[in-house]
């Protein structure tokens, strides 16, 4: 939700800009392919050549690291907007609103929603608001080692005790449910929901045991970030200077070994495992090092024009988030849309990305130079106070 422009930070908005558009990036190959693709590469069309490269690219410098970011800024959120007082304000009714815009955008337009699972942890983590930035952060820490415990140690049971011919037939029946799904999905909107929806189910609940330690941690670290000063680039710019050079460098080593890892090993389940172990936590490190990055960019003067325009797509993430939904599915479901699904390869995948990059970059400040909020963040606000808001500009 937005606030008028006097009392928001620009650092937390261009950060928040920077992580939606992001986000893309992951998420494309999940309208574009099935829920099995998106999670074994080699499910679905071509590996090799420029689209193995864009795949290793997607992998190294964004799987987990933009939703990373996106999730410690909805922590932060949850201090700017409840207050660290003795009520919570209209946190609650903004949560609730939030689950049922979410609900209807994973079980009507697209399984990988991810607005549902922030909703019910925003719920959760309010309760941590008043903690000091050492109590956040160090059960912030504890949360992300055991959702790693969670998601890690059982994907390498899985490895350990699936016989090849086990994967093989695990690998013949998620290719029937992908005929079935490119199917469904090419023949129109109608025609996707069913199984849209069940993915949508499946997802959530999957997402709450997998990732929903490591979300709450990061909605904690995001806290605790705010409080300290990190996110209002408050820090000096010889810190933000150092650790940006030094976090990004670890992160990407632990992110490309991660990429080697699986590639070398063929994806098989051992090596998938493998490479989740070194993403889950250097997906972390890199975040940190991109915010700390951007952080720095804000405090100097050549960059707070390049800051400030994506801080305009930070205002309208929102909207942006949900815009992408409505592209994506024009382009890839079928009827009243194009219907691509399971025919756009990695390399036209980017394309598309890179085009709806261009398209928010432009539309986001120009619609903001007229009003307060964007569409849907003030739809969002107004919801959550019960009566439509001022969204014009004086």
């Amino acid at each position: 939700m937005a606030e008028p422009q006097s009392n928001r930070l620009v650092s937390i908005d261009a950060l928040r800009g920077i992580a939606v558009l992001g986000i893309l990036m992951m998420n494309v190959q999940g309208f574009a392919m099935t829920p099995m693709a998106y999670d074994d590469p080699t499910m679905m069309m071509d590996l090799t050549g420029a689209n193995l490269t864009v795949w290793s690219v997607a992998h190294t410098f964004f799987a987990m690291k933009f939703i990373t970011i996106f999730s410690t800024l909805f922590g932060a959120g949850i201090i700017l907007m409840a207050g660290e007082g003795d009520t919570t304000g209209k946190h609650f009714p903004r949560m609730l609103w939030l689950l049922l815009i979410g609900a209807i955008h994973a079980y009507v337009f697209w399984w990988g929603d991810i607005l549902v699972h922030y909703a019910i942890l925003g719920m959760i983590a309010v309760s941590a608001r008043k903690m000091s930035v050492g109590k956040l952060t160090f059960f912030g820490i504890l949360l992300i080692l055991i959702g790693g415990a969670i998601m890690v140690g059982l994907t390498y049971l899985g490895a350990l005790f699936t016989p090849p011919e086990g994967a093989s037939e695990e690998q013949q029946m998620m290719a029937g449910i992908q005929e079935n799904m490119i199917t469904s999905f090419q023949a129109g909107f109608i025609n996707h929901i069913p199984l849209n929806a069940m993915f949508a189910g499946i997802g959530q609940v999957v997402s709450l045991i997998f990732m929903g330690p490591r979300t709450l941690g990061l909605m904690f670290i995001g806290m605790a970030l705010y409080k300290s000063g990190f996110l209002s680039a408050a820090w000096s710019t010889s810190r933000y200077l150092i650790l940006s050079v030094v976090v990004i460098a670890v992160g990407v080593y632990l992110n490309w070994m991660s990429t080697t890892t699986m590639i070398s090993g063929e994806f098989s389940p051992q090596a998938k495992a493998d490479g989740l172990a070194w993403s889950f936590f250097g997906s972390v490190v890199l975040a940190f090092g991109y915010a700390n990055l951007v952080m720095l960019l804000s405090k100097v003067g050549l960059f707070k024009l390049v800051i400030a325009w994506f801080a305009s797509v930070g205002r309208m993430a929102f909207t942006n988030y949900l815009s992408q939904t409505l592209i994506m599915t024009f382009i890839f479901v079928g009827a009243p849309g194009l219907g691509l699904f399971g025919t756009v390869e990695r390399v036209d995948q980017l394309k598309l990305v890179l085009l709806v990059w261009a398209i928010q970059l432009i539309w986001s400040p120009l619609w903001l130079s007229r009003f307060k909020f964007g569409p849907l963040e003030w739809l969002w606000r107004s919801l959550t106070y019960g009566k439509l808001q001022p969204i014009v500009k004086r």
